[in-house]
C-alpha cells in the first residue's frame, strides 16, 4: 500500500470554489478499523451545508477539513483484532470522519458490509446515505397501504429512493418536483405535481396522509397547514423547524446501522430499488461535482472517482 494518498480538504467556509485535492499521509488503521482504497463516494447536499458554513452551529468544521461519509472500495489494510474482513474484499460503507472524498480512509468495521456484486461501484459509493435517509424518513411517518402521502424534492437523490419505497408498501404517492421530472415519476407509479404558487391549492385537493420534506422549511409549513398531524410529517432539512412546529426530523443518523445498509444494498442489487447515478466526477474535479450539485435539479446521486 502507498504511504502517500490523496484527500479532497477544504481551509476556511465557503463556496466550491475552497475545494481542493491534497496529498496526504496514507491513514493507518486503529485497533478494529480498516483502510478501504477507495473507487467511489458519493457527494450530498448537506456536505454543502458544512462547507459553506450554513450549518456550522449544528455541525461545526475544523480546518484543515475533510469531506464525504459515502464510500465504496477494496480492503487493503487491517487494524489489530480485525476478523470480518480480509485484504482485497469488496466493501462499502461509510465514514463519520468526514474523509470519504479520498484515495484511502480508514473506517470502523462496524460501518461496512461486502459489496454485493451486482452493485456498480457507482451505485455501492453513493448508497449510504441516500438509503440510510430515506430508509428513516419512510419509517419515521409510518406509511400504511393505501394511504397517500406527498414527498418534496421527490426525483432528488433521496427523493428516488423515498417514492419507490412508499410503493413498495402499497402507498400512493405524490411527487413534487420540476415538470422535467414527470415521465421518471409516473413510470414508478408516482403521481407527479409541480412546484409553484398553485401547489397549496392542488394538494388541498387532495387527501394526505403524511408528508416527507427533503427541500425545506416551506414544505413542512405547507404540510402543517394542510392539517397533516404533526407526528406523520418528517423533514431530512429543516431541523429547527421541525423543533419549533413538534414535526419528525430523523436523519440518516437513525438508520445508519449494517443491517439497513445490507437490506437497502440488497434491494437495490436484485433491482427491486433503482439507484440512480446522474453523474460521476474524478477527484480532482469536486468543485464542478459541487457546483452541479447545487443546482438542486440532480436526479439521483452524484459520484466522485478517486
Amino acid at each position: 500500500m502507498n504511504n502517500q494518498s490523496r484527500a479532497v480538504r477544504f481551509d476556511r467556509y465557503g463556496g466550491p470554489e475552497v475545494l481542493h485535492v491534497e496529498t496526504i499521509p496514507t491513514p493507518v488503521p486503529a485497533e478494529g478499523e480498516v483502510v478501504v482504497e477507495v473507487r467511489a463516494a458519493g457527494i450530498n447536499p448537506g456536505e454543502i451545508g458544512i462547507r459553506s458554513g450554513a450549518m456550522r452551529d449544528r455541525y461545526p468544521a475544523t480546518f484543515p477539513s475533510g469531506q464525504g461519509s459515502d464510500l465504496a472500495g477494496v480492503v487493503v489494510a487491517l487494524g489489530e483484532g480485525v476478523t470480518e474482513f480480509r485484504e482485497g474484499d469488496e466493501v462499502l460503507g461509510y465514514s463519520w470522519q468526514r474523509s470519504s472524498q479520498a484515495t484511502h480512509v480508514a473506517v470502523p468495521v462496524s460501518q461496512l458490509i461486502i459489496k454485493p456484486g451486482e452493485l456498480s461501484w457507482e451505485q455501492a459509493g453513493g448508497l449510504y446515505v441516500v438509503a440510510a435517509t430515506a430508509y428513516a424518513a419512510v419509517r419515521a411517518v409510518d406509511p400504511q397501504p393505501g394511504e397517500t402521502v406527498a414527498v418534496s424534492a421527490a426525483a432528488g437523490g433521496v427523493g428516488t429512493l423515498v417514492v419507490q419505497l412508499l410503493r413498495r408498501r402499497g402507498v400512493e404517492v405524490i411527487g413534487i418536483a420540476s415538470a422535467a421530472n414527470d415521465e421518471w415519476l409516473r413510470e414508478r407509479g408516482v403521481t407527479p405535481m409541480h412546484y409553484g404558487d398553485d401547489l397549496a391549492e392542488q394538494l388541498a385537493d387532495r387527501k394526505i396522509d403524511a408528508f416527507i420534506d427533503l427541500f425545506g422549511p416551506q414544505y413542512v409549513r405547507l404540510a402543517v397547514d394542510l392539517g397533516i398531524p404533526r407526528d406523520r410529517i418528517e423533514t431530512i432539512i429543516a431541523f429547527a423547524l421541525a423543533q419549533e412546529l413538534g414535526v419528525k426530523a430523523e436523519g440518516s443518523m437513525l438508520a445508519s446501522t449494517q443491517e439497513v445498509l445490507t437490506e437497502m444494498a440488497g434491494l437495490v442489487a436484485d433491482g427491486s430499488l433503482e439507484l440512480l447515478v446522474a453523474a460521476t466526477y474524478p477527484l480532482d474535479r469536486v468543485a464542478d461535482a459541487f457546483t452541479e450539485l447545487e443546482k438542486r435539479h440532480t436526479r439521483g446521486k452524484i459520484v466522485l472517482i478517486p
